[in-house]
């Protein structure tokens, strides 16, 4: 039997890239999967198509991480939809590179409002329907931002950090309500957000990586889907690096 099977997880940012390979991942170990979309419906709903042809259950819902009121319709919708909420990944997420001197405010507010308050709106619309079960999974997507400075990356370095220490609170927050969250952090992986990175200096960076080479979105899912499996059920407060040991 898939570990999942039964179950019913909310996908942020599942369009594209991770967050598109956490959905087939998810839905692959028996998980029906709510991908959610900012902008791009298309895409999205080519992600759930694709999980119900090859014998899955997936809707593709629209909402703006950033907006209260949507986060609270979306998880509403998830539970319309796919009725009831075992697994959330909060997984949305973007850049705006700027030096600090040069980085506007319109900059800064727009990667924190993200990266940091949509996980924690996610997190918080999801919970009374977690507590009410008394059971829950939850994995928010972190970097390795987070614990190396780079130039340029302070709003993303700032808001990732924020997740750590987001995560880490709330494990002993919800420990007693037998909801477990955790971290995923990855290194640099080869999706359109970190296309910049690897053109300018692919070749150094690759450098610094123990295992020589970028990683997979499917590298990273699989270790989202550990994490919100029962496989991970003593496991809380986590942050499980996949970076191919960049940083050690």
């Amino acid at each position: 039997m898939p570990i999942l099977d039964g179950q019913v997880a909310l996908v942020t940012g599942g369009s594209r890239g991770i967050g598109q390979a956490i959905c087939r991942e998810l839905a692959a170990a028996g998980a029906a999967v709510a991908v959610n979309y900012r902008e791009n419906r298309d895409a999205a709903e080519a992600v759930a198509a694709g999980i119900a042809a090859a014998g899955g259950r997936a809707v593709a819902l629209q909402a703006d991480v950033t907006r209260e009121a949507d986060v609270r319709g979306l998880v509403a919708a998830t539970l319309e939809s796919l009725s009831r909420l075992d697994i959330l990944v909060c997984n949305a997420g973007l850049v705006r590179d700027r030096l600090a001197a040069a980085m506007s405010l319109d900059d800064w507010e727009t990667v924190i409002a993200t990266n940091l308050r949509g996980p924690f709106l996610c997190i918080r619309e999801a919970l009374p329907t977690m507590m009410a079960r008394k059971s829950g999974s939850i994995v928010v997507l972190s970097s390795i931002a987070a614990d190396h400075g780079s130039r340029g990356h302070c709003n993303y370095s700032a808001a990732k950090g924020g997740v750590n220490a987001l995560v880490r609170s709330l494990a002993v927050e919800l420990a007693p309500k037998r909801i477990r969250i955790n971290a995923v952090s990855p290194g640099v992986i080869l999706t359109d957000m970190t296309k910049r990175i690897r053109n300018m200096a692919g070749e150094e960076v690759v450098s610094q990586i123990p295992l020589g080479r970028f990683g997979e979105p499917a590298e990273v899912a699989r270790a989202v889907r550990f994490l919100a499996s029962s496989e991970a059920s003593y496991i809380t407060g986590e942050i499980l690096h996949v970076t191919g040991g960049l940083g050690l």
